[in-house]
């Protein structure tokens, strides 16, 4: 019999590639993986893993192992959903991921709505960038998470993860008084200073893609992951930025919002099989009831 906690260190390092980096996520040691994944071989009977120089990839018989522990571990979510749906009342802590505009303009209203229908939740949000939130759910660090995708920035697929749209927003062009020949489209601002996000986010990726789309590279002076923050560098003439309608309200004066045709989607994520437990559709139920009525923000699906 194939034990269920190797089969999920086998997957996990299908995903993250190496066995040092599923030790970090699963809090085990390198050693403690590389025996429990020995020790899958020996009940499959068969080699998973090939070892060239210090790396480790699947072999064929792996990667077939992985699609059905994916498909184990999303019958066990949907097992762990009918038993807590068996309980009276929900009770216990859910655990939360979002991003920062969504934990500002989003999150309060939820967890209130959430606190007044189901008082035994405790809801325990972590604020993180999208791009964290897949390894958290797969590792049951997080219950249900906030992400997003840009137009030019798609979601990358996770096979362990299903996801459910919630909110559909533009973006603006964050700019201060126009100089000389300049204007408010992207391709007008190519000589400008540029504030982005912190390399390596979603954000700085969509910016970055964007410009590029444009027909010019962005000169980041600044980079800032808070919105409210950018366009206070915006309004002192630190550079432009590109603003989602949720990182837009209120902006100091001085600023002027140019809607762009690009949009930033939010979806609810969560692993898969997991939307039917109690805990997790009442905290969708309360989200979709908080969505802010902004300039362009709406609902999706």
């Amino acid at each position: 019999m194939l034990d269920v906690r190797r089969l999920r260190l086998l997957r996990e390092l299908a995903y993250r590639g190496t066995i040092a980096a599923v030790a970090e996520a699963m809090t085990f040691t390198p050693s403690a993986v590389s025996q429990q994944l020995a020790a899958l071989e020996r009940e499959a009977g068969v080699a998973l893993l090939e070892r060239t120089g210090r790396r480790v990839r699947l072999t064929p018989a792996g990667v077939a192992l992985v699609g059905h522990a994916e498909a184990v571990l999303e019958r066990l979510e949907q097992a762990s959903a009918e038993l807590a749906a068996a309980h009276a009342g929900l009770a216990g802590s859910v655990r939360v991921g979002a991003f920062p505009t969504a934990t500002r303009t989003i999150l309060p209203a939820a967890l209130a709505a959430l606190g007044r229908d189901h008082p035994g939740l405790e809801p325990m949000v972590d604020e993180i960038d999208p791009a964290e939130v897949a390894p958290r759910l797969r590792a049951g660090d997080l219950d249900v998470a906030l992400v997003h995708e840009y137009d030019f920035v798609p979601a990358v697929t996770d096979l362990a993860l299903e996801t459910e749209p919630l909110l559909e927003e533009p973006m603006y062009l964050a700019s201060g008084s126009p100089c000389g020949g300049e204007d408010d489209s992207l391709a007008g601002r190519r000589d400008a200073a540029w504030i982005a996000s912190s390399p390596g986010t979603l954000c700085h990726t969509m910016t970055v893609r964007a410009c590029q789309a444009a027909g010019f590279a962005p000169r980041v002076r600044h980079h800032i992951d808070d919105f409210a923050t950018v366009l206070a560098m915006v309004a002192v003439g630190q550079g432009v930025a590109l603003v989602p309608e949720l990182g837009a309200a209120d902006p100091p004066a001085g600023v002027r919002l140019t809607e762009l045709p690009m949009r930033r989607r939010t979806q609810i994520a969560f692993r898969r099989g997991a939307s039917a437990h109690p805990a997790i559709a009442a905290f969708i139920t309360a989200l979709r009831s908080s969505i802010p009525c902004d300039r362009g923000a709406r609902p999706a699906g």
